[in-house]
């Protein structure tokens, strides 16, 4: 049996959950334990949770969890303990040399513990096998088209009728290019641009390898959904903002690997946020705007936890399953690497189970 627990999430704007109620059920039917920590902004209720047989835990408990559970999350986690002890699962955004990332590996490293990173939960060939995507695309998408009608206030969650109203009705109807269109990211951005009447520009693989500049700065606004794990070539540099003919007004970087090498727009260097979803790059005449927040899919947290949970929930039936020690074995290298780099981390081997 395994023993899960859902830990509260420490930033104010995250109302999702990797686990809704409806899957924590069928994990406990097939046996697993599943514990569940209160939470004031969680999108599900701990009354849902405890309907369906979960335990139920105070706010941070997860700290003084048995030593065999497993800690499940989304962000990131609070700066105490200094000692990571647990096998956490979560988006740990620790292997691309992002910010923190050195310090979280120390964490690990000193308390024995294991980051079961969830971007790197994939099949033999690399393929997320449960992700925001779809959402956080159809989200960054509407949030471009919006600014460009005007509507740029504070953002707060919603459900997926009240942003389609408001995508919906009538206003301008700019010309969006999506990056990255053929994935599941790219997917919910073409899919908001349609609810919004608007057919986008459609670029994958092909067309960033022979990138047009002109054409992407053509347009009124570019939504990146491009993840990448090694640098490329800029899409939009400062240059670009200063070009004579630019129309771009409005960037939305869904991919928000700002502090990361991996950075495709580095025209700005820090992400925005619920209360300032924009970002002034340029003013005058040709204004244009950046949107980069990095939890997007958390405006539509019920929509958004069901399909994860979903996804993910079949994968924690068995945590020892080939994804799950790829996950480990990742941890594992980079703990290595980092500790060859700088002799500082103390690098440890744990046997996943």
């Amino acid at each position: 049996m395994t023993h899960l627990w859902l830990r509260h999430e420490v930033r104010a704007t995250e109302g999702r959950t990797p686990l809704v109620p409806a899957d924590a059920a069928r994990l406990i039917t097939a046996g697993h334990q599943v514990t569940v920590e209160r939470s004031p902004h969680r999108v599900c209720t701990v009354e849902e949770y405890e309907s369906v047989g979960c335990h139920i835990a105070s706010t941070g408990a997860w700290v003084d969890a048995p030593a065999d559970a497993y800690i499940l999350g989304l962000k990131e986690l609070p700066p105490v303990p200094a000692t990571l002890r647990h096998h956490h699962v979560y988006f740990g955004h620790a292997y691309k040399g992002q910010h923190g990332a050195r310090e979280l590996l120390r964490r690990f490293s000193a308390g024995g513990g294991v980051l079961l990173d969830l971007e790197y939960l994939t099949d033999e060939h690399g393929r997320r096998l449960a992700a925001f995507g779809y959402w956080a695309g159809y989200v960054g998408a509407a949030l471009a088209i919006l600014h460009l009608r005007g509507t740029r206030g504070p953002l707060r969650p919603r459900r997926r009728a009240e942003l389609d109203a408001a995508l919906a009705a009538p206003g301008e109807t700019p010309s969006v290019l999506v990056v990255g269109a053929l994935g599941r990211c790219g997917e919910g951005a073409r899919d908001a641009c349609a609810v919004a009447g608007i057919r986008p520009t459609a670029w994958d693989l092909a067309e960033t390898r022979q990138l047009d500049k002109p054409a992407l700065l053509g347009h009124d606004a570019l939504v990146n959904t491009v993840l990448t794990t090694h640098p490329i070539t800029p899409f939009v540099t400062e240059a670009d903002l200063d070009d004579p003919v630019r129309r771009l007004r409005v960037i939305c970087d869904v991919s928000c690997d700002v502090t990361s090498d991996c950075h495709t727009l580095p025209v700005y260097d820090q992400v925005t946020t619920w209360d300032e979803p924009s970002r002034q790059l340029r003013s005058g005449e040709r204004p244009v705007h950046v949107i980069a927040i990095d939890n997007l899919p958390a405006l539509l947290p019920r929509e958004a936890s069901e399909a994860f949970s979903a996804d993910l929930s079949a994968h924690l039936l068995d945590l020892t399953s080939a994804p799950w020690r790829r996950a480990a074995e990742r941890f594992h290298t980079t703990i290595e690497e980092y500790a060859d780099a700088e002799g500082a981390l103390g690098g440890h081997r744990l046997v996943h189970g």
